[in-house]
């Protein structure tokens, strides 16, 4: 049963990774897709044509969501069309990892623009939309290091941390409103930030996690997949680990 056919989703940072995960597993629950993406536009193109291979519409828009002014064009575009945006998937990230007393205010302010500004200017963007229709799903992905922090991460933490406070703040403010704010923790993963990781040090990591192993994009975009479903109509507010075990 497609659980989400005639909806639209617009997923941040679809091109690859977790965020194409979930383009294509809410695809498959019958989701028409906007994919966000800013670099990889054959990445963008690559996902598209994944996502179209489940029998739903899908476009694609390029954004820097840590811009403003090239943000709410992109949701001018978004919304003038056919059916608006149901389901919001924060996604989009990056990482510019250095201890404390190295990293630079570029690479912090870089981090805080595009993993916790971006949001903001999404988010602030297509809520009215979504209160005014009565209904909307938004789905912020977290990390665990938001919760627990993480060496070399003080700028990614911080804005994964804040991700958090933001889903739980927004939740209370638009409950009554039929909007849903949660949020997926991944812990570890197989993206394109662990595929340079020493084989040492991915048997370290997989030393910590009780599970054994990293994460799946896919299983990442199953627990975003819930969050927008039926089956979650009355759950808000809240922070869904997929973490192994790792955290808990």
């Amino acid at each position: 049963m497609k659980t989400l056919e005639g909806k639209t989703a617009l997923v941040t940072g679809a091109s690859r990774g977790i965020g194409r995960a979930i383009a294509i597993d809410l695809a498959e629950n019958g989701c028409n897709i906007v994919i966000n993406y800013n670099h990889s536009e054959d990445g963008a193109h690559e996902t598209q044509r994944l996502v179209e291979e489940k029998g739903v519409k899908c476009r694609l828009e390029k954004a820097d969501i840590s811009d403003k002014e090239e943000c709410d064009a992109m949701l001018e575009d978004i919304l003038s069309g056919e059916g608006g945006v149901d389901i919001l998937v924060n996604n989009a990230g990056i990482n510019r990892d250095r201890s404390f007393l190295k990293m630079t205010r570029q690479m912090w302010d870089e981090v805080l623009g595009v993993n916790l500004n971006g949001p903001f200017n999404v988010t602030h963007g297509l809520l009215p939309h979504m209160v005014e229709q009565g209904w909307g799903r938004i789905i912020n992905i977290s990390s665990m290091g938001g919760q627990t922090g993480n060496f070399g991460q003080a700028n990614y933490s911080v804005t994964k941390g804040g991700l958090i406070a933001f889903t739980m703040t927004l939740a209370r403010e638009v409950a009554r409103k039929g909007v849903t704010v949660n949020s997926v923790s991944p812990g570890y993963t197989h993206t394109d930030m662990t595929a340079g990781m020493p084989e040492s040090a991915v048997d370290s990591v997989n030393a910590m996690i009780p599970m054994g192993r990293m994460a799946d994009p896919s299983e990442i975009a199953s627990a975003v997949s819930y969050f927008a479903s039926p089956q979650a109509s009355y759950v808000t507010g809240q922070v869904l680990g997929v973490n192994g075990g790792m955290y808990m």
